[in-house]
């Protein structure tokens, strides 16, 4: 499979966020948490000041601008060009460019590499949230979500659940 990067995609102004929920709810539809792995909207607390009273506040560091960690392919290419209030992605012509690791430190976007001591197959407690106590089965893990799909009996059936990486414990 290829390997996923982070590309930036333009907006129209002040439809970041319904462009990011466009895209999660189309991702979730068509079944591509394995190919777009997240969207995101850079935010930074700013402190302001109106008739004399100091607010702590979340602006936007890049109004009109998402960021999207996936792997590039027709497909996916084709969900994020013609999600309502996509302008395009950021790249000469019509060929996206990822960023460089250089480019995006001072996004605050880590490029760890994460070492799992489970696999799909393994039994999990999970250890908080409201599937606490709950045992399950691993059938998916997700890295770049940082989260894995389990099994849990949910009357008398297995249905799939998803739970972070921090929220369970190997058997």
């Amino acid at each position: 499979m290829a390997e996923a990067h982070w590309y930036v995609v333009h907006t129209y102004s002040g439809y970041e966020n319904k462009v990011k929920a466009n895209i999660e709810k189309t991702i979730e539809n068509r079944r591509l948490q394995d190919q777009i792995l997240e969207v995101t909207v850079p935010m930074q607390d700013v402190t302001e000041v109106k008739n004399g009273v100091r607010k702590q506040v979340q602006k936007k560091r890049f109004p009109g601008y998402v960021l999207i960690n996936m792997v590039m392919n027709d497909d996916t290419w084709y969900v994020v060009r013609n999600t309502r209030g996509v302008t395009g992605f950021v790249g000469p012509g019509s060929k996206p460019v990822p960023l460089t690791e250089a480019e995006m430190k001072p996004l605050g976007i880590k490029l760890e590499e994460l070492v799992l001591d489970f696999e799909v197959g393994d039994a999990v407690t999970v250890t908080s949230g409201a599937w606490e106590g709950t045992v399950g089965v691993i059938r998916g893990i997700n890295p770049g979500k940082q989260s894995l799909t389990i099994n849990v009996d949910m009357f008398g059936r297995e249905t799939p659940v998803e739970i972070s990486f921090t929220e369970i414990k190997k058997m």
